[in-house]
């Protein structure tokens, strides 16, 4: 089993890395860290760059964590990635980064949190940026 964090470059996937730490630490489990790009963008700013996914790697050996870092290149939907991933891994459970948003941007925009929340066959541990 392992701990599965949906990363993005901003203060909401820190704060969801870091709960993703703890939780792989309590659970005694292998972190997987997975950042997505959407291939239907040009410029994806929930994509991380090299630079920023070493620093993640760099932190977390700092830790004394096992973890990979994996990058998905390929794919439209964030949630079906993730829940695709988590399936293929059988994660024990799914740590995403939640920020607030109306009901009429839910209803706009659709919410992969909430799919994912949804859709999960696993534990989902959602967090807010502090």
């Amino acid at each position: 089993m392992t701990v599965l964090v949906g990363f993005v470059p901003n203060p909401l996937g820190e704060a969801a890395l870091t709960a993703a730490v703890a939780e792989a630490r309590r659970r005694d489990e292998p972190l997987l860290v997975v950042n997505m790009s959407r291939d239907d963008v040009l410029v994806d700013a929930h994509r991380a760059g090299q630079e920023q996914l070493d620093i993640v790697r760099r932190d977390l050996e700092d830790l004394g964590m096992e973890f990979e870092v994996r990058r998905v290149e390929e794919g439209g939907d964030a949630a079906q990635v993730i829940l695709d991933v988590a399936e293929a891994e059988q994660a024990s459970v799914i740590v995403i980064g939640l920020r607030h948003r109306s009901p009429v941007g839910k209803l706009l925009l659709g919410s992969a949190a909430q799919r994912i929340l949804l859709d999960a066959t696993c534990q989902v541990l959602a967090v807010k940026e502090s």
